[in-house]
């Protein structure tokens, strides 16, 4: 693999284009494309001047790198159909600087177990993920992925994690998943990431022997049931997102873990 620079493009695919934002108008055309996908499409709730402007913002922008994916057929805003917002360690003061830190107590993350997993590597958090609707397939995601790995070989990144969502913040049509989730998937407790206290959520409204499995797979976003087929953890507790209309839960990807269940990922890193 080259090496990486600030203007390179991580693969290719026929007019599809994966690389990092290097310009103030590529990340607003990012915050555009969240905007339409979370607000007009998913019904969020803007602040004012979000709606104002159309963009879907936050400080966070500031410090993160936003990896886009490009249709090189199309110019302009147009241009920018799928994007991932990226937060390494490094950038930060603190563990508690992360976004996910409004929803989920991380200290764990940085206790002398997990630090040892993750052998003098960093953290990278994941966020902030859409694809435009007449783009959404398999491919794309899978492309936004591969570019994921050359960035985090390349930042020397020892897990990933981040807040996914559910739609909607009616607990009784999410009972099923959280409950799977919660059964087959939940962090182990030597480094349990709970819901902040004040947020918390309970996933565990079925029993294990009675979740029908094959139904609550079916009900779990098809982001998060990617981040399970690639043996992620879930954190302990939900949190209602009310702004966004979701039910949200913490996801941790040890990168060994990943290496094991994503090899295609892989390929010629």
């Amino acid at each position: 693999m080259e090496p990486l620079t600030e203007n390179s493009v991580f693969l290719k695919a026929g007019p599809i284009e994966i690389r990092l934002a290097t310009s103030e108008a590529e990340v607003i055309a990012a915050q555009k494309l969240r905007y339409q996908v979370f607000y007009e499409e998913m019904q969020a709730q803007p602040s004012p001047e979000m709606a104002r402007q159309a963009r879907d913002f936050d400080d966070f922008d500031l410090i993160c790198d936003q990896l886009l994916a490009f249709d090189t057929t199309k110019t302009g805003d147009a241009a920018v159909i799928a994007t991932y917002r990226l937060l390494r360690e490094e950038k930060i003061n603190t563990i508690h600087d992360f976004y996910s830190f409004q929803e989920f107590d991380l200290s764990n993350m940085d206790n002398d177990y997990f630090r040892k997993l993750m052998a003098g590597r960093q953290l990278l958090e994941l966020g902030r993920s859409c694809v435009r609707m007449e783009y959404r397939s398999n491919n794309i995601i899978h492309l936004m992925w591969r570019a994921i790995v050359q960035y985090i070989v390349h930042h020397n990144v020892g897990c990933l994690f981040g807040c996914a969502s559910l739609t909607g913040v009616i607990q009784g049509d999410l009972e099923l998943p959280l409950s799977y989730l919660r059964h087959k998937y939940k962090t182990p407790d030597a480094f349990n990431i709970p819901a902040l206290p004040e947020r918390y959520q309970k996933m565990d409204y079925v029993k294990g022997d009675d979740i029908d499995v094959m139904k609550a797979k079916r009900q779990l976003a098809p982001l998060v049931r990617g981040y399970a087929s690639l043996g992620c953890y879930i954190g302990d507790g939900a949190v209602i997102d009310e702004q966004f209309n979701t039910t949200d839960v913490l996801i941790l990807l040890l990168t060994d873990r990943l290496r094991e269940r994503g090899r295609h990922l892989f390929e010629d890193q």
